[in-house]
């Protein structure tokens, strides 16, 4: 019997063409869709082999800034940030709908992402991208962030996300890809930092302090050099220390 069970995603549709290798190993996805990367042909691609493992779909919407990959901020009103995150929401939600299933969940990304997580601007735009669809969506948002607050007083539903393969920061922001020990590339490193994170809620940030920190979906970036290597290690792993992914 599994004493934990969580949830494993990657963002995917970004241009990688590694889907085939790393649907097997995921429980969600979150699918880019036009924003930072993605047209309707890799949606398409993503969202039939999401089916095919039986793989919850969810939607990767980002600054619209293809050249920088969405992970420069941008400075947009609220009015332009909704209707191109309304946009690239419902170009995937079109794909959904041919291909005759659901999304599962909103997750925003890079740039995006980060300052949600701070800025209560930022969030309520994402919040009300969530509210205009018709059906219960959940939102991957970071433990105790303000886009986590926002949506939680809007009864959204907001599954913790944590990072298996990126270093924190005491203030659970994730390490600056600038700095050279953002990313974890070693699958034993990543196993041990899940583990901490599932069975202890922390997390030890770069300059080794432990900090609180509650997730029940854990991601591994797509672009991470082996991040088919590190799915198929936690997927070996987690089971034999009675974590069940679902």
């Amino acid at each position: 019997m599994s004493d934990y069970a969580i949830d494993i995603n990657a963002d995917v549709g970004e241009g990688l063409n590694n889907e085939p290798d790393l649907m097997p190993y995921l429980s969600s996805c979150s699918i880019a869709c036009g924003g930072h990367a993605g047209n309707l042909q890799t949606m398409t691609d993503a969202v039939r082999l999401a089916k095919t493992h039986n793989v919850k779909i969810g939607a990767h919407p980002s600054f619209p800034d293809k050249v920088n990959f969405g992970r420069t901020l941008m400075t947009m009103s609220a009015a332009d940030l909704y209707t191109t995150l309304k946009q690239q929401v419902r170009a995937l939600q079109k794909v959904l709908y041919d291909e005759n299933t659901q999304l599962h969940h909103i997750k925003p990304h890079g740039a995006l992402y980060n300052l949600a997580a701070k800025d209560e601007k930022t969030a309520k735009v994402i919040i009300e991208v969530v509210k205009s669809i018709a059906l219960p969506l959940q939102l991957y948002a970071p433990y105790q962030s303000v886009m986590a607050k926002c949506a939680q007083s809007e009864n959204i539903r907001v599954t913790y996300e944590g990072f298996a393969d990126r270093n924190y920061n005491e203030d659970l922001s994730l390490l600056s890809r600038t700095n050279d020990k953002a990313i974890l590339n070693d699958k034993h490193d990543v196993l041990s930092h899940v583990l901490r994170m599932v069975k202890h809620e922390s997390v030890t940030a770069v300059t080794g302090v432990k900090v609180p920190i509650k997730a029940s979906t854990f991601c591994v970036h797509g672009d991470t050099k082996n991040a088919h290597e590190i799915l198929k290690f936690l997927r070996q792993e987690l089971s034999k220390n009675n974590i069940k992914i679902q």
